[in-house]
């Protein structure tokens, strides 16, 4: 295992770093070791008024600034996150767990995700609609909906925050993020070079400290005009009523419980290939992350062994360590969660094929695991893992496989893989998802909707639809005089 310097971290507040008013902290735990590793600032409300202040007043400026500057200040906080990509993936991996390539994956996927949306800002158009009276000119504007208050989870701390960060910036929004305590120095980082950049004081704000007071005090804020939250359904829920009642606008990214379609004609060695590597990656804590394998029976013994092989090829590991392919739960309470999968399924008749177990004694790893013959009302097949779980069952057809993959309240993602365009066809159709991948691994793009459907939320993280939410529409009728 190899160590990096790993900082406290502070509050950003007016592009300056300041610790807690009340000198309170949070410690942040290295979940490859369980020792705490740093402190992070736990915000007190003096300190989210300071906050909002400055995002209020940022807001006045950024606002003011032409796209095409914003866009070049973005550009340049891109540049930057690349440059330091591989000082913040170990930031990321020591505060998160996840493999260090993995980490580095994702700051710079993040810095493709900004350079996007600063040249999708370009490309705010209003309109001029045909007057019915000669005399007068109509116009459709596009306006910065205002200050943006973002959560973000602990599973992808860059990622999270820049869909919602560049979508705000790109639009003329100012953006207050509460960042995962969990994993704070990432977030740190990458708002840094947006500081550095030459963002001007206030447009962007880091906070952390207790979420549920941070949520119930930054939503009904006259300042704040917009609210995005990645994390689970019933947190979601919990926001979006509260949002409601105040009239903000609302992004709800949340909860997923991804079905895989295996048809009697798919390719299984691609199958087995994309759909596991998905499931695996940062040890399953993906709200995208493959979890229902629903497999025809005519290639599910197949399937079954191949998966089985390749969870047992995967290095687990200290997310430091060059060889690891599979790190651990980012804390605690997700071994206690995996280990109550594991039981339940096994209790109602499933057969456990591989895994299944915590694996040492320190750090919070847990062996990949596949769940054969899984019943329907097997926790497994119901409520979303979160974790390095995969559960098979068998269909004789497809019909019967699209039903199942749809009978769950989830809806954000999903996966199917078939040699027929028939069969393509009816899945792109009848799946009700917001997302699907068909014959390939996930592949989301800063160009492409990212977003889902039912209890899994509403809103875009992607493509030009994402820059909707931000902004308020004006119609003007002039008349000249």
């Amino acid at each position: 295992m190899t160590t990096s310097s790993y900082p406290d971290t502070r509050l950003l507040i007016a592009n300056e770093w300041h610790d807690a008013s009340g000198g309170k902290t949070i410690p942040v735990i290295n979940p490859a070791t369980g020792q705490p590793i740093g402190k992070v600032a736990h915000a007190s409300i003096a300190d989210l008024d300071r906050a909002l202040a400055a995002a209020q007043k940022g807001f006045e400026t950024w606002r003011a600034v032409p796209a095409a500057e914003r866009a070049a200040i973005m550009r340049r906080a891109a540049t930057l996150l690349r440059e330091r990509a591989g000082d913040i993936a170990r930031l990321l991996t020591q505060e998160q767990g996840k493999p260090l390539a993995e980490a580095k994956g994702e700051a710079l996927a993040g810095a493709e995700i900004i350079d996007w949306f600063a040249a999708e800002g370009m490309r705010v158009y209003g309109r001029i609609v045909p007057s019915r009276n000669p005399a007068a000119q109509q116009l459709v504007l596009k306006e910065p909906v205002g200050p943006v208050a973002a959560f973000t989870p602990w599973n992808f701390p860059i990622n999270q925050i820049v869909r919602k960060l560049a979508a705000a910036l790109t639009t003329g929004c100012s953006f207050l993020c509460k960042a995962p305590e969990e994993t704070p120095a990432s977030p740190a980082a990458l708002l840094q070079c947006f500081v550095d950049a030459g963002l001007p004081p206030g447009v962007v704000g880091l906070v952390f400290g207790d979420p549920a007071e941070i949520s119930g005090y930054l939503i009904p804020s006259p300042i704040i005009r917009k609210v995005t939250f990645t994390g689970s359904t019933p947190v979601g829920k919990q926001l979006a009523a509260l949002a409601g009642a105040h009239m903000k606008r609302a992004t709800m990214e949340l909860g997923g419980h991804a079905p895989v379609i295996i048809a009697e004609d798919a390719d299984v060695a691609l199958a087995v290939k994309a759909a596991g590597a998905a499931k695996f990656r940062n040890a399953g804590q993906v709200c995208i992350s493959p979890t229902r394998f629903l497999v025809h029976n005519a290639v599910k013994a197949e399937f079954t062994r191949a998966l089985v092989q390749h969870a047992e090829s995967l290095k687990l590991g200290d997310g430091m360590a060059d060889d690891t392919t599979l790190g651990p739960l980012a804390n605690a309470r997700r071994l206690d969660a995996m280990a109550k999968v594991v039981d339940d399924a096994r209790a109602r008749g499933a057969t456990v094929a591989t895994g299944g177990e915590r694996v040492g004694t320190s750090g919070n790893f847990f062996a990949p695991t596949i769940l054969a013959d899984v019943p329907l009302d097997a926790s497994m097949f119901n409520d979303e893992p979160f974790g390095p779980i995969a559960g098979i069952r068998g269909f004789d057809s497809l019909e019967d496989m699209i039903a199942e993959a749809n009978r769950l309240p989830y809806g954000l993602a999903g996966y199917a893989f078939t040699r027929s365009i028939k069969n393509a066809q009816l899945l792109m159709n009848r799946v009700e998802v917001g997302m699907l991948w068909i014959n390939q691994p996930a592949t989301p793009s800063a160009e492409l909707p990212f977003g889902g459907i039912k209890d899994s939320g509403y809103g875009s993280e992607g493509g030009p639809e994402a820059l909707e939410s931000y902004l308020n529409t004006k119609a003007v009728s002039m008349v000249g005089v």
